[in-house]
């Protein structure tokens, strides 16, 4: 099982400069030289550039004036990889400049990115993505159809009445106690929209989802974040020391809302439930945010829901992953009614289109199809991890549907991949992670695809592999 790891040096979290990698085989491929097709233009989005360090601030005075500040542990420098270098086009000529919504912290979120494939000439259908980790056997029967059929002439279920119900049986709660919002992120914004004041500090346990820290600076918050979970198994006396120290971190911080996602993304640990509940007492006034959206992909999780009764733990899921709709933004909040019904005042009205309440309902009567196909997936994640480690990469255990993979130059390896081979990969420089690339299992025909294409790279020798 994947545990929780600390490194005990807080730092800026800056790297060393890694030599670029470089495609073996583009011949004829130049971002410079590659018209614009004909689409509507695209703005350039702005740079996201990394959190800086600031050391944990006082939560006994804190300052609103001031912007929030985010303290974090750096991780560690890590070999890099480095592809053939060739005379002709390498990753390092691509200026950066054609791709105007990633920058050098990486993309924010998986997913295609439609003004960066406009500036390579491709349209999405051109691409293979591996960077969203959804269930790539499609939507289970029956939602193709409610979709066809719903009436957007009117106005959806404000409070999603039906589907509400149906999510409360299908995860045996009660009603009351479950919140419908537009996808995980949506929820997220509701969360710290309502729970968070200017001041108050929010508690997250990384590396992990970027949004716990948007939503909470939005709220002017100061964050916290605990570089907790590392993407490396460790000894058992390491982790239970691990836990003690974040438990140790979570009370000093006095946090008024806690982030923690459970299976973590990206490094998919995934911890068990005595490693949870042991957590808890170290911020009893707090509200928890257990993020599961990645929970279906486990094999035999353990339950959760009974830590609704703590009466300060909210549990957040998602359909957009396990059920393949992530187009369709639908995200639910399990918790206690106090707290579901505060959450929903902070959502605006119709926040759940009447096609997410359609395919919605239709996903959760057809839910045993999807059983079946994450069951067909999990081995699916297991032969290519243990591909990718015939071939020396170091790829670290995972719980969910998606895998870490060290290259190196994440970024210099995402360009050469979407460049040459049309494949998207998720950069993890946005998690504090830029040695790092993170790809969702797909099926064997496109997993071999990827497999061929990483054929391109050479691994540097290292006594880590």
């Amino acid at each position: 099982m994947n545990q929780m790891w600390h490194q005990a040096t807080t730092q800026t979290g800056e790297r060393p400069d890694r030599p670029l990698a470089s495609c073996s085989s583009m011949s004829s491929v130049s971002v410079a030289s590659v018209p614009f097709v004909s689409r509507p233009s695209v703005a350039s989005a702005p740079s996201v550039s990394r959190v800086s360090v600031a050391s944990v601030p006082s939560v006994s005075s804190p300052s609103v004036a001031s912007a929030p500040s985010v303290s974090r542990v750096s991780v560690a420098s890590v070999p890099s990889v480095s592809c053939p270098s060739v005379s002709r086009v390498s990753v390092a000529s691509v200026p950066s400049v054609s791709c105007p919504s990633v920058s050098s912290a990486g993309e924010p979120h998986g997913g295609p990115d439609e003004a960066e494939l406009a500036a390579l000439g491709l349209w999405p259908e051109d691409v293979l993505d591996f960077s969203a980790s959804t269930n790539p056997f499609g939507p289970p029967p029956g939602v193709r159809e409610a979709l066809a059929v719903c009436d957007i002439t009117r106005y959806p279920d404000r409070r999603a009445t039906r589907l509400r119900a149906a999510l409360a049986a299908h995860e045996s709660v009660s009603a009351d106690c479950v919140l419908v919002g537009a996808g995980g992120a949506g929820l997220i914004w509701a969360l710290a929209q309502a729970w968070l004041r200017p001041g108050d500090t929010a508690f997250v346990v990384g590396p992990t989802f970027g949004e716990y820290v948007a939503a909470s600076r939005l709220m002017r918050a100061t964050v916290v974040e605990w570089r907790g979970f590392w993407p490396v198994e460790v000894e058992r006396h390491q982790a239970a020391a691990s836990q003690r120290e974040v438990a140790r971190a979570i009370a000093a911080a006095r946090p008024r809302l806690i982030w923690l996602c459970n299976p973590n993304n990206p490094t998919g640990a995934y911890l068990a439930a005595e490693e949870v509940t042991a957590l808890l007492p170290a911020a009893p006034d707090a509200l928890w945010v257990l993020d599961e959206a990645y929970r279906p992909f486990v094999v035999d999780p353990w339950p959760s829901t009974p830590l609704i009764e703590h009466g300060n733990v909210v549990l957040l899921r998602s359909l957009t992953k396990d059920c393949a709709l992530p187009g369709i933004r639908l995200g639910y909040l399990l918790g206690p009614a106090d707290v579901i019904a505060r959450v929903a005042t902070a959502q605006p009205p119709w926040s759940v289109s009447a096609p997410a309440i359609a395919t919605g309902l239709a996903a959760l009567h057809n839910y045993a199809a999807v059983r079946e196909s994450l069951a067909a997936l999990r081995a699916e994640t297991a032969w290519l991890r243990a591909a990718l480690l015939d071939r020396g990469w170091l790829v670290p255990p995972s719980a969910t549907n998606f895998l870490l993979i060290r290259v190196g130059d994440a970024a210099a390896v995402r360009r050469c991949l979407l460049i040459e081979h049309h494949i998207q990969v998720r950069n993890c420089a946005s998690f504090g992670l830029p040695d790092f690339i993170r790809i969702g299992v797909r099926t064997r025909r496109d997993n071999e695809r990827l497999l061929a294409a990483l054929e391109d790279f050479t691994l540097d020798p290292s006594p880590a592999r």
